[in-house]
């Protein structure tokens, strides 16, 4: 069939299909939630481990590429605020062919990234309940499932009730982060009498840096999550932007500070041989055993919240897809009574609880990462597409500085940074996207969506 007798996608306003319950505080939680986990409670160790005291610079390096890209969005968000994210955005400005490829990614690769979260919260609360002298072994994978069975279930029985549990958990975990940082920079700085470690900024040389900013960049993967759930956002001409920037400055400053005092406090080489529980070890020597306790419990909360918060945005790329019926129409069904896209939540949390049960989640957890990436440049390269044909519809309400520089340089720098990936990530992110292409060829190929 030619594609001038391709059946049209007419696009019209669809914000009435979900609720808009989600505010300001709750928007910028989904994404400070999600990506509030690995950065701090993952990576110091392994990050010094290859660039030493220089890791600061791979994560703030993380955080200017997330910010490249989150300008762009965000407009991208304010013009299209529907449900689905990347994939909406670049179906409308590049084809349904590569959106139905980057929404197939963005469903599998939240997928892979929550069981992945989820197994780290078990394997955090057997610690936590450790320290309090609970000696009972808890199975680390019957946890991890019948967590993803109550988030789920929270999910289907309101956005609302998923925006308040992810409200409670980011707070309390501010709180906890807000008090091991403030006391932990005045030790690391010398005010409170403890020496630094004197060692060489960067001993291992320039290029571990940005090997090492790659490592990192899952920990940035959260604000554009925002945007899978514009649909659900109120005043989201206002919030969308401001959540979203403000995620990734108050993320990046984390992080950097992170590091700054971990390794002034234990030095890169002891951080690196802690692996990764160094920042548990960290908290210990700043607080004794209640600090190592009380970050056992923030790592807790992030992966919680990481875990909710990818549950939510993985099942509203799936209802973006069946929207554009790019898959079975079933998949948009809405609750009557809970206003939710039931469906696709249990098509998001049945596989989670599949690979929980299978085990070896940490390398989906890495692809994860590279199918964002992909999905990020291609934002980039639909702004400028977008600002070019100016469609009628195309109507942003905030703007993205410096175009066409900026989200070229967004585009470019997401692209480049999968070059740094290990080759199985590479890899196993190429046979998901062959595999989401077959299936636009089998299922969508008679699908052409306009936007004008």
């Amino acid at each position: 069939m030619s594609p001038a007798e391709r059946p049209k996608v007419e696009i019209e306003s669809q914000s009435g299909e979900l609720e808009r319950s989600l505010g300001f505080v709750e928007a910028m939680a989904i994404g400070t939630g999600t990506m509030v986990g690995a950065g701090i409670f993952v990576f110091p160790g392994l990050a010094a481990g290859q660039a030493g005291p220089a890791a600061m610079l791979s994560f703030a390096i993380g955080a200017v590429i997330a910010m490249l890209v989150a300008l762009p969005t965000a407009e991208l968000a304010t013009a299209m605020p529907e449900s689905g994210g990347g994939y909406y955005f670049i179906s409308r400005g590049l084809g349904s062919f590569l959106g139905s490829l980057v929404g197939i990614g963005q469903w599998l690769g939240l997928i892979f990234a929550s069981a992945f979260y989820l197994m780290g919260f078990a394997y955090y609360l057997s610690d936590v309940l450790t320290v309090l002298g609970v000696t009972a072994s808890l199975p680390v994978q019957v946890v991890a499932f019948v967590t993803v069975v109550v988030l789920t279930g929270v999910s289907i029985t309101g956005t609302k009730n998923t925006g308040d549990l992810q409200n409670a958990i980011v707070g309390l975990l501010l709180i906890i982060l807000a008090g091991f940082l403030g006391h932990g920079l005045l030790d690391a700085t010398g005010v409170l009498g403890r020496e630094s470690i004197p060692e060489t900024f960067m001993p291992f040389g320039v290029m571990p840096i940005f090997t090492t900013a790659a490592l990192v960049f899952t920990s940035y993967l959260g604000f554009a999550q925002i945007a899978t759930v514009a649909g659900e956002i109120k005043d989201p001409g206002r919030n969308l932007p401001r959540a979203m920037i403000g995620s990734v400055l108050l993320v990046g400053v984390l992080y950097v500070l992170t590091i700054f005092l971990s390794t002034s406090i234990v030095g890169s080489e002891q951080l690196s041989g802690l692996g990764e529980t160094a920042i548990v070890e960290v908290a210990r020597s700043i607080f004794g055993t209640v600090g190592a306790g009380a970050i056992l419990t923030g790592g807790l909360l992030a992966t919680l919240s990481s875990a909710n918060a990818s549950i939510l945005s993985s099942s509203r790329s799936l209802f973006a897809l069946s929207r554009d019926a790019l898959v079975p129409d079933e998949t948009r069904k809405i609750n009557r009574r809970f206003r939710t896209p039931h469906v696709a939540l249990l098509l998001t949390g049945v596989p989670t609880a599949g690979l929980i049960l299978f085990g070896r989640v940490e390398v989906l957890a890495e692809v994860a990462s590279l199918l964002h990436l992909l999905m990020y440049g291609l934002m980039c390269i639909t702004l400028l597409v977008m600002r070019a044909r100016r469609p009628a519809a195309y109507d942003p309400d905030f703007r993205c500085p410096g175009s066409p520089v900026l989200p070229a340089l967004g585009a470019l720098a997401s692209f480049g940074l999968i070059a740094f990936m290990q080759p199985l990530s590479i890899g196993l992110g190429l046979g998901v996207l062959v595999a989401a292409a077959l299936w636009d060829g089998f299922f969508a190929r008679d699908v052409d969506i306009v936007y004008e």
